[in-house]
């Protein structure tokens, strides 16, 4: 899953990023599980690049287990300091009675 210096190779980060957009609710919800686990792995790109797509994730969710799982996930890549405001925009979309 990560090459000799310990960031993810780029086809374990696409098969994640394709894991927490599937169509699947519970594929998605394992993707955004998938994701806090290699958090330390992530380059400032990576993380950035995935905190994007999981927002988008997230602004789209139905699944109440598999938007708490993104938004965990959200949180644990934040910590890394790579993730910007602007990487997050589209959790605005997220219904708050989903909260």
């Amino acid at each position: 899953m990560t090459d000799e210096g310990s960031r993810m190779k780029a086809e374990s980060l696409l098969d994640l990023v394709r894991m927490v957009s599937h169509a699947d609710a519970r594929r998605r919800e394992e993707g955004a599980e998938k994701a806090t686990d290699w958090v330390s792995s992530y380059s400032e790109c990576e993380a950035a690049a995935l905190a994007a797509v999981l927002s988008l994730a997230a602004a789209c969710e139905e699944d109440e287990g598999t938007l708490e799982a993104q938004l965990h996930a959200l949180l644990e890549i934040a910590s890394t300091g790579h993730v910007t405001t602007a990487h997050l925009e589209h959790l605005r979309q997220v219904k708050q009675e989903e909260f």
